[in-house]
């Protein structure tokens, strides 16, 4: 009998050992577990709250890098345009010109103006274009070797030509609204139908400007060179960048703000219409008259610049309202001119740009067709509009006052016409549109204020309430 009890006792002992190995081994083991996956999601959180950080970061100048192309022979001639926008301090990025300028010019374009870089050597591609110039190659290359100068911390890469006059507190407002981490492609079509026609709807005219995100960018320079190859019969350097993208599987993204101005002579119509968003680009200055009266193209445009250091983004924006007591019609494009109907008008006819300039080209009849609503200035001077002109401005605590003159008639009225005024003064806030305003923008409001004097109108500009309606009465 002892002898038979013996093996139940082994076995118990072993059953015993066996059930707690079993027990200690799943012990390890979870706890192992527990170890290697609490690590990584420890170091993946600390990963990812940086990256979180530096992306929510607003943008600002210093996150772009702009990529201008010039020539040896124009340079001398418009770099003044840049230097109206470029700060020395603050702006990244280069104009490409095809040789150096003499050593004395150089040295002084470097003290207030931007870097000279040599664009490469091109004659490698192929170019059939019979009207065109090669030199669009050596143009549409600056992208690539933007991207090459090799700055930190990119959002955004800016191109343009050295004639493009670029508004760089508002490039960045409005590129904030967009994602910087996606592929974007952003500019504008020419003002002509019959160009967008012939170059593609779907591009970015050059001379108005456009944006690339700066991953897009950096993949695009990549393949560029390789691309270019494909496109020999292309006539500019944007077609190239464009054709391009399209392989890549971009679209453009359209801004309104950028301004090719396809147009000669008188630009008042097209900038006293300006949609409501920020005024990014003007281009073709040489080819327009100069905005402002008794000015030179440059003064005109030293002057804009006044208004867009006080309030930047809200140069141009068109503002329209009503006189009650004498049913005048005010349209003000702030920063740049009043104009005083001198009866009531239904807001989209005020809306519609005056046609005060003359067709790019001649040619067809599509050369005179424009993409947005135009309408006739009338035959005789004195049934226009009074124009009042940006005269000064000044800039308090709480407000910006800005005083327009007007630009001389030599008509007869009564003392019930808008022609007795000599000077409009605007009274604003300054504007600083955040992102929902931006995606969702929105015409302010303005009211006619009573005036201390019998030639002088006050208005006040503001932010419309949620159910105004801006209509003659």
């Amino acid at each position: 009998m002892k002898i038979l009890q013996n093996p139940n006792k082994i076995q118990s002992l072993i059953n015993f050992i066996l059930v707690s190995s079993s027990v200690c081994v799943l012990y390890l083991l979870v706890s192992v577990l527990l170890v290697r996956t609490r690590q990584p999601v420890q170091v993946h959180s600390s990963s990812l709250s940086s990256q979180e950080v530096s992306s929510s970061r607003p943008t600002t100048v210093d996150h772009l890098v702009f990529g201008i192309a010039s020539s040896n022979k124009s340079w001398s001639k418009r770099k003044d345009y840049v230097k109206l926008w470029w700060n020395p301090h603050q702006t990244r990025g280069c104009v490409f010109v095809d040789s150096l300028p003499r050593v004395e010019h150089a040295k002084n374009d470097s003290d207030s103006g931007p870097p000279l870089c040599v664009s490469q050597d091109t004659s490698g591609f192929r170019y059939t274009h019979r009207n065109g110039l090669r030199s669009a190659i050596r143009v549409a290359r600056v992208v690539a070797e933007t991207v090459a100068l090799n700055h930190s911390d990119v959002r955004w890469y800016v191109f343009g030509d050295d004639d493009t006059v670029f508004f760089p507190e508002n490039l960045v407002k409005t590129l904030s609204k967009y994602d910087h981490g996606l592929w974007y492609y952003i500019g504008a079509h020419s003002e002509i139908f019959e160009q967008n026609r012939l170059f593609g709807f779907g591009m970015a005219f050059g001379g108005a400007g456009f944006a690339i995100s700066a991953p897009l960018a950096r993949v695009l320079a990549k393949v560029f060179d390789s691309c270019i190859e494909r496109y020999p019969h292309l006539y500019g350097s944007d077609g190239r960048v464009y054709s391009c993208l399209a392989e890549l599987g971009v679209g453009l993204t359209h801004e309104p703000g950028f301004h090719q101005v396809d147009m000669r002579g008188d630009a008042f119509g097209l900038l006293a219409a300006h949609p409501v968003t920020p005024l990014l680009s003007l281009h073709h200055l040489d080819y327009t008259d100069p905005i402002f009266p008794n000015r030179t193209t440059l003064k005109s445009l030293q002057h804009l610049f006044k208004a867009a250091d006080v309030d930047s983004q809200r140069i141009l924006q068109q503002t329209v309202c009503y006189d009650r007591w004498f049913s005048w019609t005010i349209s003000v494009s702030w920063g740049y001119t009043v104009q005083v109907f001198e009866n009531h008008m239904l807001l989209p006819d005020v809306l519609n740009v005056q046609q005060t300039f003359k067709q790019w080209k001649k040619g067809n009849v599509l050369a005179g067709v424009y993409t947005f609503n135009t309408k006739q200035l009338h035959p005789d001077p004195c049934r226009r509009p009074t124009i009042f002109y940006l005269d000064s401005l000044s800039s308090g605590k709480n407000d910006i006052v800005s005083n327009y003159k007007k630009s001389y008639y030599n008509c007869s009225f009564d003392m019930a016409s808008p022609k007795k005024l000599q000077v409009v003064k605007v009274v604003t806030e300054k504007l600083d549109l955040d992102i929902k305003q931006l995606q969702a923008p929105r015409r302010q409001c303005c009211d006619v204020l009573p005036s201390s004097a019998r030639d002088v109108m006050e208005i006040s500009i503001r932010e419309c309430k949620d159910d105004e309606l801006i209509h003659m009465h």
